[in-house]
């Protein structure tokens, strides 16, 4: 008898899985997304930066050849394209994102190769995994044709996703694993200073948070920039020298350089939500460091040229503040570091959060 229902059982469970399998339901799992726009050393990091986005794998699909390697893939014998999975949290990022993230990537009006790269090998493609994102990414490709961005015609094919080859390990996470080199290769490849030329300002797209997403009109009249003479009372000299004329405080002789306390850091001005502690570490620079925004509809990043050098500063999205800058040397999991002045922020401990507003963010700790 027993043998008799231990049998059902697990015919039962092997029937529940083929359903499952059948109708692309993955119980616990990430879903993924496959796409291809030349160098998968350039297609790594964009997406990595997402929050939702667990990992991103670098690799040749697009062929019939089991395993090849590099040398045979970047021969152009195969058939087979560079391209990266993207695996992600569908509850988190949608598809549309990535699909957004991705035209900001490449060029997809050349169909002989990729900036310096020449050859069907690093063409681009888009690789889909269901009908929903077929569908979403077609409708994508000729909004996108449709906008008159590009002057030629988008020329990027949507292909149903066939096997993916892992990259040797040394290919994966190039832009940290060596990143003197892949910051060389990416500027005389003349990837950067395209997407610049053809997107400006909106060229780093991020997804709107879900309260914001919700509520805009709610969001804008909670957080706003004071009258002018309003901020200069509130604010103390070293304050206001560095949100209002982007200015830089001294590094180690400031407020949270070295705070390991629990709680969220907001706009000096605003009040608006900028950054984590549970994502704030130790960059021995003297100034507080954070791996994420905590909210990114809250940040604005705007091309600085001061210096004598080409920067990303930070700046507050509804306070205007000058925040700091984000650099590309920070800790996994997104390789950034964004590296802000204490004067800009003021920290609410975790057991303040509900009292002063901010309960909605009690969930994080």
């Amino acid at each position: 008898m027993m043998k008799i229902i231990r049998k059902f059982q697990l015919k039962s469970f092997l029937t529940l899985m083929l359903f499952l399998l059948s109708s692309g339901v993955q119980a616990g799992a990430d879903a993924v997304a496959t796409f291809a726009g030349g160098c998968f050393w350039c297609m790594e990091p964009p997406f990595e930066k997402l929050d939702g986005v667990e990992k991103v794998i670098s690799g040749y699909t697009g062929g019939s050849l089991k395993n090849p390697s590099y040398k045979q893939v970047s021969g152009g014998s195969t058939k087979h394209i560079e391209a990266v999975q993207v695996f992600y949290d569908p509850s988190r990022v949608k598809y549309e994102d990535l699909l957004e993230v991705f035209w900001r990537s490449f060029d997809p009006t050349d169909a002989e190769g990729s900036f310096v790269d020449r050859g069907y090998q690093y063409t681009s493609a888009i690789f889909y995994h269901s009908d929903e994102q077929k569908n979403l990414a077609e409708a994508s490709k000729k909004k996108l044709g449709e906008s008159g961005r590009f002057k030629k015609p988008i020329v990027t094919p949507i292909r149903e996703a066939m096997t993916f080859y892992n990259a040797e390990d040394y290919h994966q996470d190039y832009y940290k694993v060596s990143p003197i080199r892949y910051k060389y290769y990416r500027y005389r490849s003349g990837r950067d200073q395209f997407i610049e030329k053809v997107w400006g300002e909106e060229r780093e797209y991020k997804p709107m948070s879900k309260s914001e997403a919700q509520s805009p009109a709610d969001m804008k009249s909670k957080y706003t920039k004071p009258p002018a003479d309003i901020i200069k009372k509130k604010l103390t000299a070293m304050q206001y020298k560095v949100t209002q004329e982007d200015g830089t405080e001294p590094p180690f002789k400031n407020e949270f350089w070295d705070n390991k306390a629990e709680g969220i850091y907001v706009d000096i001005v605003s009040g608006e939500p900028l950054f984590s502690s549970k994502d704030k570490y130790k960059s021995g620079t003297g100034w507080p460091s954070f791996t994420k925004p905590l909210v990114d509809a809250h940040i604005v990043e705007k091309e600085d040229n001061s210096l004598f050098s080409k920067r990303t500063e930070v700046r507050s999205k509804y306070g205007d503040s000058h925040l700091g800058h984000v650099f590309d040397d920070g800790p996994a999991p997104t390789g950034l570091r964004y590296c802000l002045n204490s004067a800009s922020l003021r920290f609410i401990p975790k057991d303040q959060l509900e009292k002063q507003g901010y309960g909605e963010f009690l969930k994080d700790f």
